[in-house]
């Protein structure tokens, strides 16, 4: 909760300061649209288990940039936005009575995990833009907390396929961000310090770990 006052506060801090302050006055806004594009890594996983297919990552947002110096060259950013995610694998969900089993099958032509996800970012930003130049090198990094509004696991066979929406994923997420590069294009990786799996969930007697790394390409839009 103090995540989310320290979100609301922040704009009348820094917005309620006077207009007519010279200094204030020669600060500048890096307000941006955000696209992200990534691959999806599955980190700890079990005996046997391994990933298949493009396990991938889409995300859009807006951030609100809040120069913490003159020149403007540092900031504090934080937004929201919304993120699919997609893991393909040989681990196969099934359901039974409300029930959530996992095997390992590597005969089976597909099997994934996706998930719909809300996402609030909040970085440190540093680049050396100024008032006339938006061209300009950065690096930005931070957190990432984001709530699953949704997952489904499907699979698909020589015989059959089937899906389910799947109760046993952590609904809360979090973990660091790193996004470095020039103008539009830029490398963006985030690593997940929360588990995929709310701890429940096992395979062959162990608990599944998986850890998410998504490795991409981030696009900032003025």
């Amino acid at each position: 909760m103090r995540f989310v006052f320290l979100f609301i506060l922040l704009p009348f801090f820094f917005f309620g300061q006077n207009a007519d302050d010279s200094l204030s006055s020669q600060r500048y806004f890096e307000d941006q649209f955000y696209l992200g594009l990534s691959y999806n890594f599955l980190l700890n996983q079990p005996e046997g288990s391994s990933q298949r297919n493009l396990s991938y990552g889409l995300q859009a947002g807006v951030i609100k940039d809040i120069p913490l110096n003159l020149s403007g060259t540092k900031a504090i950013g934080f937004g929201a936005g919304l993120a699919i995610n997609s893991y393909y694998s040989n681990l196969v969900a099934n359901i039974s009575n409300d029930v959530i089993t996992y095997s390992i099958d590597d005969k089976i032509k597909r099997s994934n995990l996706e998930s719909h996800l809300i996402e609030f970012p909040l970085e440190f930003r540093w680049r050396n833009s100024t008032l006339e130049e938006y061209k300009f090198w950065r690096i930005y990094m931070g957190i990432k907390a984001a709530y699953i509004v949704g997952a489904r696991s499907k699979f698909v066979s020589d015989t059959t396929s089937d899906g389910f929406y799947n109760t046993d994923i952590s609904k809360f997420q979090y973990g660091l961000t790193l996004s470095f590069g020039y103008n539009t294009f830029n490398i963006h990786a985030y690593y997940a310090l929360t588990d995929l799996f709310n701890g429940d969930a096992t395979v062959n007697g162990e608990v599944l770990q998986y850890r998410p790394l998504r490795i991409g390409l981030i696009f900032y839009i003025l």
